[in-house]
């Protein structure tokens, strides 16, 4: 009976915390050296932004100059680059969505440490780390549409999506056209959905 109260508790804990763990999380990487183009290892880099409830984190370059700092909630960051004998660098307004990889480099000069260059950019609009394609959707746009507010709702509206897949190919019809919410008429919904013709549910 205690081992198998032990197995119902280790299953609950996994349902609960596997979708909190798959939640898609943001990270910062890069390169840093130095005015000559060469690597600086033991730079300080930091992280700073209102989306992290430690405000900031983080990291050192290693030997080829190379840091990351991972799991960062969506939100606006600054991030610092710092080291002894070097200005420091700031770059501001880098803004992360999703599980988007931002490369931020940096070249350092020689200078004193009080002195402090700051660089206002955008974002890099290409992710090198990742092929995968991503887009958050904001509360703002969730009110906005007509739809149900389930996942599945929100599912539907991408092209390609099939709603009531898995009942044949007749019932697959019939059920996407009976479970499909057009302009809120039909509410939150649940029923199987496919892909281009991916493998229901």
């Amino acid at each position: 009976m205690r081992g198998l109260l032990r197995v119902s508790l280790f299953a609950f804990a996994v349902c609960t915390l596997a979708p909190i763990a798959a939640y898609a999380q943001a990270s910062i990487t890069g390169v840093v050296k130095d005015t000559s183009g060469a690597v600086l290892p033991g730079v300080t880099v930091e992280v700073a932004s209102p989306a992290l409830i430690e405000k900031t984190r983080s990291s050192v370059t290693d030997g080829s100059g190379l840091y990351q700092i991972i799991s960062l909630p969506p939100g606006a960051y600054t991030v610092t680059f710092t080291l002894t004998g070097f200005n420091t660098v700031k770059r501001e307004g880098i803004e992360l969505t999703g599980s988007f990889i931002a490369t931020i480099n940096a070249d350092m000069k020689v200078g004193a440490i009080s002195e402090t260059i700051t660089v206002t950019g955008e974002t890099p609009l290409v992710d090198v780390q990742s092929a995968a394609v991503q887009k958050v959707v904001t509360k703002e746009v969730v009110d906005a549409i007509p739809t149900g507010r389930l996942g599945i709702n929100l599912a539907a509206l991408q092209p390609g999506i099939i709603l009531g897949a898995a009942g044949g190919v007749g019932v697959a019809n019939s059920n996407s056209l009976a479970t499909q919410d057009v302009g809120g008429t039909a509410g939150d919904s649940f029923t199987d959905l496919a892909i281009h013709g991916g493998k229901p549910a």
